[in-house]
């Protein structure tokens, strides 16, 4: 996958899409994330928090680039990822970050939604990731309900989704810093990978684990 919406453009399908589906709800509260320790500041109102796993003091950083619509991230996070947790993030090897990108409006109410409750974010990804056609197929509107049963099994409120995808706030802001992102690290394909500074592109586990032995023994 490597067409991804302007700004702009996302902003306008948000406001088109979410936006008048939830106009029709009877909840009108905005939810703000906190202002983290670590949080990459945006250009608007909001701070994106980075969400990473392992040491943060580690000598080898992961950044992980993936669309929540992605097949071929879905399959990274179900494969290789569950085995990069369990030999290199969890025993505090490496430091792991997930950035997200935004290839389609569907990817970015994803995301909103995951990034509901930060502390949620790992936990609402596993879920958005286990079937991405039965969550991202249909009309605007059901795919909108979707991601809020998705919130529901997570332990979120209807609430507390509802309002996540209405904060075009938020959206426009994550939308800028995706943007500031693929600039810097030159993404143009999911999932991608930026290694202490190096890009490289979907793997296996066995050739991840060999990069990351060769940077840990630097």
């Amino acid at each position: 996958m490597k067409r991804y919406l302007t700004m702009a453009a996302l902003a306008a399908v948000t406001a088109t899409g979410v936006g008048y589906w939830m106009s029709q709800q009877a909840s009108s509260t905005q939810s703000h994330l906190p202002s983290l320790v670590g949080a990459a500041i945006a250009e608007g109102s909001h701070d994106v928090v980075e969400m990473s796993l392992g040491d943060p003091d580690a000598k080898v950083h992961v950044i992980e680039y993936a669309s929540f619509t992605c097949g071929h991230c879905a399959n990274f996070e179900q494969t290789v990822f569950k085995e990069l947790r369990e030999n290199y993030i969890d025993p505090g090897k490496i430091k792991f970050t997930f950035r997200d990108v935004y290839f389609d409006r569907f990817g970015l109410w994803a995301s909103m939604v995951a990034r509901c409750d930060p502390m949620r974010y790992f936990g609402v990804q596993e879920l958005i990731f286990e079937d991405i056609s039965a969550w991202a197929s249909g009309e605007p509107a059901q795919i909108a309900d979707n991601l809020r049963k998705i919130g529901r099994k997570a332990g979120l409120t209807d609430e507390k989704v509802n309002a996540c995808l209405q904060d075009a706030d938020m959206a426009q802001d994550l939308v800028a810093w995706w943007e500031a992102n693929s600039k810097e690290h030159d993404i143009n394909s999911t999932p991608s990978f930026i290694i202490n500074g190096e890009k490289y592109s979907n793997m296996s586990y066995k050739e991840f684990s060999e990069i990351l032995d060769e940077k840990l023994a630097e």
